[in-house]
C-alpha cells in the first residue's frame, strides 16, 4: 500500500463551472436488476466527478491535524508490509458517519485517498467508473478503500441503522469533499 501526498493548484472558477455544466451534461442513470432507470442512482463522469446531495446521514467530525514535514513510515512484520509516503505536508481527518436505513451520501470525490471502516450495518458503495453500477456490499468490520480519483457513493439499503468511521487525506486545509 502507497499513500503519496502531491498538493495541486485550485482550478478556476471558470473551470469549476465548466466541470459542473460537463458532469450535469454527462448524467446517466445505473440501472436496476429489471433493467428500469434508477434516478436516485445517476452516475456522473468520471472525467468531471462533481456532488450530489446526501440524505438521512449524520455526520460528525472527531478530529483533523496537519503533518507540516513531509514523511516516510515503512514497516515490515513478517509476510505483512505497509509504506506510506508523504512527500508534501498533508491533513489527516477521521470523521463518524452514520446512515439511517434507505439513507445515501450522494455522488461525491475526495482530494485524497479515504479508508472506510463499516462499525455497524450493511453499506453499499458505488463507483462512478462502473458502468454496470455494480455495488460493493461490506458489513461491520470490513473496509472500503476510496482512492480518490472519481466519485463514488455510499448507500444504507438495508433496514438498520450502518456507521462508518472513515479517515481522509488532504492536502492542509482541503476540504474533506
Amino acid at each position: 500500500m502507497r499513500i503519496r501526498s502531491m498538493l495541486r493548484a485550485k482550478r478556476p472558477a471558470a473551470a469549476r463551472l465548466l466541470g459542473t455544466i460537463t458532469s450535469v451534461a454527462f448524467l446517466a442513470a445505473c440501472q436496476d436488476a429489471d433493467g428500469t432507470a434508477s434516478s436516485d442512482r445517476a452516475v456522473f463522469s468520471p472525467t468531471a466527478p462533481q456532488s450530489t446531495a446526501s440524505s438521512g446521514s449524520t455526520s460528525i467530525l472527531n478530529g483533523r491535524a496537519t503533518f507540516a514535514e513531509s514523511f516516510k513510515v515503512k514497516r515490515k512484520t513478517g509476510d505483512w508490509e505497509i509504506d506510506i509516503n508523504a512527500k508534501d505536508p498533508v491533513d489527516v481527518a477521521v470523521q463518524t458517519i452514520t446512515f439511517a436505513p434507505g439513507a445515501q451520501s450522494g455522488w461525491h470525490s475526495h482530494p485524497g485517498p479515504v479508508f472506510i471502516q463499516v462499525v455497524s450495518g450493511t453499506m453499499t458503495f458505488y463507483e462512478s467508473d462502473d458502468p454496470a453500477c455494480r455495488g460493493t456490499v461490506l458489513t461491520k468490520g470490513q473496509g472500503y478503500l476510496d482512492t480518490g480519483e472519481h466519485a463514488h457513493m455510499a448507500r444504507n439499503e438495508s433496514g438498520a441503522e450502518a456507521k462508518n468511521v472513515v479517515t481522509y487525506f488532504a492536502p492542509p486545509g482541503a476540504l474533506l469533499r
